[in-house]
């Protein structure tokens, strides 16, 4: 006779076996989220084998997969999409639903490089992390009723499920800082290819018109360094027009090297020259003076995007939604709270 006729396993022999608590034991063979998948079948797999018996659970959510632009995350960007994945995996295993994760190049997010993927960990569902997809991905995600959310991006179809910060009123937000404390003539750099950023550009020259005054944006290559990049370009615009009182940057890396380019100058910040950033990255309170910019909480956008996979699996037919998370003003030695004279 096996030792499973012989003997009566309790849920204690799981946990022994399984190297993992009594109370984890508990909580899988109770069916709760918020226990790994890994852990998860592998508590299964061990009361299984001891003949333990099990109750009939729900059916495990499909399985999904984030393909995450991998040069953002090997880049400087790579501490803006720590934040996103980690809002993936605790909402994912809070909900019990299963996540892999994969890197790689947007240029190479084809259609069969994606569905390959996929199939190779069979997932159902897909997040999109600092990837915008092309146009032979989107039309495969579209005929293939793929669920698919874009994580920090938006498609300007709306065909698919997006959350990202508020890019376009962020920006307006970000801007009007500038015009209420008096500014008129505003720098803003940027650069990158993305919808996202797009909209940031369009807040931006939203709020100067606003106010009537004048505005330029610097587009950047970004071939190098992005800060280097911001530092040469701002030297050269205050030469070519040196009534330029102030910049909105798209990023924070972007502010860190307009700030060493008009100390370079001899200007006075914030009295002569203001400066907003964006995101609020750890280089924004390391600089001297603190960056003024804007808060972007980067853990809730993948916890949202977790809850909108969740409706979409469970409402495939629902018009496609994108949702837009508020960005926060984080003062800073860089603006004057107060008004230019």
């Amino acid at each position: 006779m096996s030792e499973a006729t012989t003997k009566r396993f309790r849920q204690s022999d799981i946990a022994a076996r399984a190297g993992v608590s009594v109370s984890t034991v508990s909580r899988v063979l109770a069916n709760e989220p918020g226990i790994s998948e890994d852990v998860r079948q592998l508590i299964l797999k061990v009361a299984n084998e001891l003949g333990y018996p099990l109750k009939a659970g729900p059916k495990t959510p499909p399985r999904t997969l984030a393909l995450i632009a991998s040069n953002g995350v090997t880049g400087v960007l790579s501490i803006f999409y720590e934040g996103i994945v980690e809002g993936l995996r605790s909402e994912a295993a809070a909900q019990g639903i299963p996540f892999d994760i994969r890197l790689v190049s947007e240029a190479k997010a084809t259609p069969e490089i994606v569905r390959d993927l996929m199939e190779s960990v069979g997932a159902q569902g897909l997040f999109l992390v600092g990837i915008d997809p092309g146009h032979a991905l989107s039309e495969w995600l579209v005929e293939s009723r793929t669920p698919v959310i874009l994580v920090n991006g938006d498609d300007p179809q709306l065909r698919f499920d997006g959350v990202s910060p508020s890019n376009f009123f962020g920006a307006y937000a970000a801007t009007q800082r500038l015009t209420d404390a008096g500014h008129r003539r505003i720098l803003h750099l940027t650069g990158s290819h993305r919808q996202t950023i797009r909209e940031r550009i369009r807040g931006f020259e939203a709020a100067v018109a606003s106010v009537g005054g004048e505005a330029r944006v610097i587009r950047l290559p970004f071939e190098t360094n992005a800060s280097v990049e911001a530092h040469a370009a701002t030297l050269a615009a205050l030469k070519e027009n040196p009534r330029f009182s102030a910049a909105f940057c798209m990023n924070d890396f972007v502010a860190v090297g307009v700030l060493e380019a008009v100390t370079e100058l001899g200007l006075r910040v914030p009295k002569d020259f203001a400066i907003v950033g964006f995101d609020d990255l750890p280089c924004a309170e390391m600089a001297t003076p603190r960056l003024a910019t804007m808060r972007v909480d980067r853990v809730a956008l993948g916890r949202e995007a977790v809850g909108m996979m969740h409706f979409r699996f469970r409402h495939p037919e629902a018009p496609a939604r994108h949702v837009s998370h508020a960005v926060i003003p984080v003062h800073g030695g860089t603006l004057d709270k107060g008004q230019r004279s």
